[in-house]
């Protein structure tokens, strides 16, 4: 039964999300709720401009992350950047904050920032209930 479902939730929200995408109906704006931020170096930056800077930049975004603007971060695997994930409202309440790091202020690389907010097509699954309604209530146990 579970295999079953953790195959069938996929599709159903591959469904759900394809037959939404063909419908010219406009849908209202998601509450962001965080923004992904892609930082590529730019072509042409020497290693050791970078290297140069990253004591201060390390610095900077530990700090950041610390104070709760960001939530998580990896590495490129391609070893061209890092990404974050942002705690903003917007891309640029995002942007002001990537603004002020050092990489940015000698404007060594190139951001890349997406709006994120949570998954539309799993208020579905509630039926007729709006994402924002409050949970039902459970039966009092017996």
């Amino acid at each position: 039964m579970a295999r079953t479902l953790n195959i069938q939730l996929p599709l159903l929200l591959i469904t759900i999300a394809l037959t939404l995408g063909a419908q010219p109906q406009a849908a209202a704006p998601q509450k962001t709720t965080d923004v992904l931020v892609m930082l590529t170096v730019k072509p042409g930056v020497a290693r050791e401009q970078i290297l140069n800077v990253m004591p201060e930049e390390v610095r900077d975004t530990v700090r950041l992350y610390l104070a709760g603007k960001i939530r998580q971060w990896y590495s490129r695997s391609d070893g061209k950047g890092v990404i974050f994930i942002l705690d903003c409202k917007d891309v640029s309440e995002a942007q002001s904050i990537m603004d002020q790091l050092p990489l940015a202020k000698q404007k060594l690389a190139d951001y890349e920032f997406t709006a994120m907010s949570p998954l539309a097509p799993l208020s579905y699954l509630l039926g007729s209930q709006p994402a924002s309604a409050a949970p039902a209530t459970a039966p009092p146990a017996k």
